[in-house]
């Protein structure tokens, strides 16, 4: 993984800026022979000025050398630009392939798994800058070694075995920095869930949908303090990483200082004895800090890249996890629906240590029809919408798309012939015309679709109020308008549920509509509205619907009844009343609710009675 990895970095960044790419590693390669083309220079006019020369017989080294502060010192205003340039064109690359990859996973599964979110979250932190990272890591790693080949060959020159004892001095210290590299993946991995979880109830705290609820039952304190509890177990473990790191690194500090102080009494002492040079010593005291330093910058530029490598094997397995969902063998075109959806003894749960949400649930939908599903909380009404939409696909069993498995059908392709609205419709934090055309992106550039579409869902009118009509931004995150001081809008929880209504319409050519609790945030007399404008809507088109108040489906041609994962009465509204059972139980309780409720309350639902 390592030696790929690297590759795969240095070719992200040669693609994001080739050029720029090849320009720095030519100003590190200078940069790293600098030094020691100086320290020699240095080395002949100290021993040519002790030696009696003439000034001008000094003149061509002194230029050189004058050249060579020069370099030495624009070398780090240019490689700091070109680090600068490296670091956005890059993280820009990573991170538009990061969501290109994301954006491939036609499935839900990966997105409900707490590890895969630590790996993704970690992906984004760190994906956009490790390559870069490891590129500046390869880039040190080169100055480093040059400047030590360098240095170590100038100490070779002039005391061969004191040469060999600082380059074995390196030994400890790459050692040390690629222990301490790998704990701090480990600490950054161990920390993710605990920063998740901080960042969950510091979110809490300060999002306005939690603000009425933590200020009315009075929990801002208790969501602080496991806000801190949080912050304080992962500072736990950071504190940990710094103690490890103060005594390895106060170690070798003692050891290279002692180095450096036993090195320069004896070249002191060679020099008063004739046995070196006064450009000798010079080069001795340049090279054995140069070598410290060089073995310190060559161990930590490793440290660097083994850490880099680390995090951006999290990056690496987020983009080639490949896709969630199966690819069909041999794909099959979803065409338009003409007779039948059927549901075949579908079982079905999100993970394997969990209990069975589906149990051999069997359903006939057929097409041009509306059919209901209804059933207490927990029945496995949505789990059903989400198999159809193909979110996952069934443990056991199979559902034919005009006897076409969905598992044979391309997901995107299939979902093309499905209009939706769910009970939880996204708030996107976007313009009122954008939020109603994210239903059909092609419909931006109609804005007189969007509007249909709007007006279809009774939702036409709020927008027009709106300040700047459906040009009006959408939160309260973030401003709208041409004054930076006017910040958008947003609407009532009703008027979302009318904006989830909006979208699904937007597709009138849909083979399937699916309406998910469409008015749950509804009132009566909104609700009565929404229905009606939605009879006309199906009319004629294969719908399946779910509500928990049972006077929004008893107009369905079937009715479908789930209990515990299984489809347990099927038939219209008036058979099932003549059944009996479950539907008859629950019609029964919901009507004697509308009767006896007080004015001006709200009807009982499905969810008043318990799961």
């Amino acid at each position: 993984m390592p030696g790929r990895a690297v590759g795969l970095a240095l070719g992200l960044a040669f693609r994001a800026a080739p050029r720029v790419l090849v320009s720095h590693l030519a100003v590190t390669l200078l940069s790293a022979g600098a030094p020691v083309v100086a320290a020699w220079l240095i080395k002949d006019v100290l021993d040519s000025l002790a030696e009696g020369a003439a000034v001008r017989e000094i003149t061509v080294p002194v230029f050189l050398l004058a050249v060579t502060g020069a370099v030495v010192t624009i070398t780090p205003q240019v490689t700091g630009y070109l680090r600068a340039r490296l670091t956005r064109a890059t993280s820009l690359l990573v991170q538009e392939r990061l969501h290109t990859s994301v954006d491939t996973f036609t499935g839900l599964r990966r997105f409900e798994n707490p590890e895969f979110i630590d790996q993704l979250r970690l992906a984004q932190q760190a994906g956009g800058l490790a390559p870069f990272q490891v590129v500046e890591a390869v880039a040190g790693i080169t100055r480093s070694t040059i400047l030590l080949i360098g240095f170590i060959g100038s100490l070779a020159v002039i005391h061969p075995f004191l040469a060999v004892v600082v380059a074995l001095s390196g030994i400890p210290v790459l050692w040390a920095e690629i222990t301490l590299s790998r704990r701090r993946a480990q600490t950054f991995w161990a920390i993710s869930p605990t920063e998740r979880r901080e960042i969950f109830y510091a979110t809490l705290l300060s999002s306005v949908e939690a603000a009425k609820e933590i200020r009315l039952y009075g929990v801002g304190r208790f969501l602080r303090e496991r806000m801190l509890t949080e912050r304080r177990k992962a500072d736990a473990l950071r504190e940990l990483l710094d103690r490890k790191e103060l005594r390895i690194q106060s170690a070798l500090q003692i050891t290279s200082a002692v180095l450096a102080g036993v090195s320069l009494i004896w070249a002191v002492r060679a020099a008063s004895q004739g046995a070196m040079t006064v450009g000798d010593v010079s080069m001795l005291l340049t090279a054995i800090p140069a070598v410290q330093s060089g073995i310190a910058g060559l161990a930590g530029e490793i440290g660097q890249a083994h850490h880099s490598l680390m995090m951006f094997h999290h990056y690496v397995a987020v983009i080639e996890s490949g896709p969630d969902l199966p690819a069909p063998r041999h794909p099959l075109p979803a065409r338009p629906l003409r007779d039948v959806i059927e549901i075949q003894d579908v079982w079905f749960r999100y993970e394997e240590q969990l209990p069975w949400v589906l149990r051999g649930a069997s359903l006939r939908i057929e097409a041009g029809k509306a059919t209901a599903l209804v059933g207490i909380n927990g029945s496995g009404k949505s789990t059903l919408i989400k198999l159809l939409c193909r979110f996952y696909d069934p443990s056991r069993g199979r559902i034919l798309w005009d006897g076409t498995d969905l598992r044979d059908i391309p997901p995107a392709e299939l979902r093309t012939r499905i209009a939706a609205t769910f009970q939880d419709p996204m708030r996107y934090e976007l313009t009122a015309l954008e939020n109603v055309g994210i239903g059909q992106l092609g419909a931006l550039n109609a804005p007189q679709r969007c509007e249909e579409a709007a007006r279809l869902a009774g939702l036409h009118e709020d927008i027009t109020r709106l300040p700047h009509g459906y040009t009006t931004l959408l939160s309260r995150n973030f401003w709208g308008g041409d004054d930076e001081n006017e910040t958008g809008v947003q609407l009532s929880g009703g008027q979302w549920q009318r904006m989830g209504l909006a979208r699904s319409f937007l597709r009138a050519d849909a083979d399937l509509l699916i309406l998910d609790e469409p008015s749950s945030g509804l009132d009566a007399a909104a609700e009565h509205e929404i229905h009606t404008r939605m009879r006309t809507r199906r009319a004629g088109r294969t719908s399946v619907l779910i509500s928990h108040r049972l006077s929004a489906v008893k107009d369905a041609d079937t009715i479908a009844v789930l209990e515990d994962g299984r489809i347990t009465e099927l038939g219209d509204h008036r058979r099932l009343l003549a059944h009996g059972g479950t539907y008859h139980r629950l019609f029964t309780l919901q009507l004697r609710g509308y009767l006896d409720r007080t004015e001006g309350a709200e009807p009982p639902s499905l969810s008043d009675h318990g799961r």
